[in-house]
């Protein structure tokens, strides 16, 4: 499939490809997925054989190459399916991402020809739960430098103490990408990554936290005791897990962005539902001018967002196969991103104030949405830091001038 946009003579528009995967995504979630969403956030419910049927239907391991059990396509698909998922069951989404995007992906573009034989494709097929083991109790946006997990070599297995939390997946995951200090003299520069099974001895699960929103997708708190690690699942080089970690925090937020569109598509479509099937005064609320103007605020809002999230998704789309990218990619996803999440924020404000007293109840789809935009304003790198990346892109010769 081409990844670059706008091939056919429409800017950032999708091709034949592409958009007959977004439509099958968005068929297959609606049937599949959408019924189960009120269910998994009443009850942080976690559907595995909904999982598995993800992987059955060719839905993980978008970007990942067919001869490991990927779809074998690209970055601009993985993010069309991240989109249409986020439309009908954005908690499934979630975790999707942090499967696919954190997991299965940084295996795949990190880990040697026996760790990708070995885990993808259970991975791709739905059998194994993926997740990232990053962020600590004080280590978050500064993970690297402040991680406190360790790792020491004792023959034929690495040792690991320490904790993760916030872990998207962490309560169900069976394969886990783990970062451990190697190096405590060498700050962020000793860190190496390795994978972790759920069985590993030293290895557990110290609670499921409850959270706000995205409720059926899993999170929690996991603990290393004494783990013993094979010393074959060392991803990388030891002391090289800096670059695990930055090859793939690029098309991370090209993949969240897309997160935040689907959700406010839906949105928008709840909104124009609901204006057109609640009276007042003995009309339509569509019909009030200033019910007419918040609807034209979130479409506008919706269409922004599409063009900017498809179009950093084809910019990011050569770093998936360890091209280059343009100069400005880094600020390029964080902008995406940030932009998406800040809008998405709008959009659902608005959706809220048009839904009313409706809206504010729990059980509501609109509430089931709006609960949900905190957290690309926090994961996945703060706005605060997305600002920093964006700055430190354009002052970066800001040296070499002063």
């Amino acid at each position: 499939m081409d990844a670059r946009l706008g091939h056919n003579g429409h800017a950032f528009d999708l091709d034949l490809d592409q958009r007959a995967t977004l439509g099958l995504a968005d068929d297959f979630a609606r049937r599949e997925l959408y019924g189960l969403a009120p269910k998994m956030d009443n009850e942080e419910y976690w559907p595995a054989e909904a999982f598995r049927k993800i992987g059955e239907n060719g839905f993980l391991g978008v970007a990942i190459p067919q001869d490991y059990g990927g779809a074998g396509m690209d970055l601009v698909s993985a993010g069309l399916v991240a989109q249409a998922f986020a439309r009908w069951n954005h908690a499934m989404a979630l975790s999707v991402v942090a499967h696919d995007n954190l997991c299965a992906n940084n295996i795949y573009r990190n880990g040697n020809e026996a760790q990708r034989r070995k885990y993808l494709p259970g991975l791709c097929s739905g059998a194994l739960v993926g997740a990232l083991g990053l962020t600590e109790p004080g280590a978050g946006s500064d993970a690297l430098g402040s991680m406190a997990t360790t790792a020491r070599r004792e023959g034929d297995h690495y040792v690991l103490n320490g904790r993760k939390i916030y872990i998207t997946n962490g309560p169900v995951a069976d394969v886990l990408l783990v970062y451990a200090k190697t190096d405590r003299e060498r700050g962020a520069h000793g860190v190496s990554a390795f994978i972790v099974e759920k069985d590993f001895p030293g290895f557990h699960v110290a609670q499921k936290l409850e959270k706000m929103g995205y409720r059926g997708s899993p999170t929690g708190e996991l603990v290393f005791d004494e783990c013993r690690v094979p010393a074959e699942n060392l991803v990388g080089a030891e002391n090289a897990g800096v670059s695990v970690v930055m090859s793939g925090l690029d098309l991370e937020r090209a993949i969240v962005a897309a997160l935040c569109l689907g959700i406010s598509e839906r949105a928008l479509d709840l909104c124009v539902e609901y204006a057109q099937a609640r009276r007042q005064f003995g009309k339509p609320i569509g019909m009030f001018q200033m019910v007419q103007s918040m609807l034209a605020d979130i479409y506008v809002e919706v269409e922004t967002q599409r063009t900017f999230v498809y179009r950093v998704l084809a910019e990011s789309a050569p770093l998936e196969i360890g091209g280059g990218g343009r100069g400005d990619i880094h600020a390029l996803t964080a902008a995406s991103v940030m932009y998406a999440a800040d809008s998405c924020h709008r959009v659902l404000d608005k959706a809220m104030q048009i839904h009313g007293g409706s809206g504010y109840i729990w059980e509501s789809e609109i509430n089931r949405l709006y609960r949900s935009i905190k957290l690309l304003e926090i994961g996945a790198g703060t706005t605060e830091v997305r600002k920093m990346i964006i700055a430190g892109e354009l002052l970066k010769d800001i040296k070499r001038h002063g």
